[in-house]
């Protein structure tokens, strides 16, 4: 297995900045559209445990679109194959001094295209 082939890096890394762009923009049409339409698929957050696509277009459909801006650090994108691939990284917010931000996200190649079927956020102190 190739892990980190150069051009399937660059297409995860590529749709890992378009995600982040969408969240920030609170555009929420392709948030939706970046993760794997699936009643398997998962994104605990902050303060919700999502199950499910339906669950998540309900949190991103009610969602404030103020305070998204964040700065990301410490990202970190490793490819498995030419199908697999996780992306981690830290994220601050200005409004939240003294917190860091943690997500992960599996992502995976479908005919469609590269789709989130796992995401992590959590909290904690700096």
């Amino acid at each position: 297995m190739d892990i980190d082939d150069a051009d399937v890096k660059a297409e995860v890394e590529a749709v890992f900045a378009r995600y982040e762009a969408a969240l920030v923009g609170n555009d929420v049409a392709t948030l939706e559209a970046l993760f794997h339409d699936d009643p398997r698929t998962i994104r605990y957050g902050g303060a919700e445990n999502l199950y499910g696509m339906d669950a998540i277009r309900a949190f991103r459909r009610s969602r404030s679109a103020q305070g998204l801006a964040r700065t990301l650090s410490g990202t970190v994108i490793t490819t498995y194959g030419r199908d697999c691939a996780v992306a981690m990284t830290l994220f601050t917010r200005d409004g939240a001094p003294g917190r860091i931000g943690r997500q992960s996200q599996t992502w995976v190649r479908f005919p469609d295209g590269w789709r989130v079927v796992a995401a992590h956020v959590s909290i904690i102190d700096a």
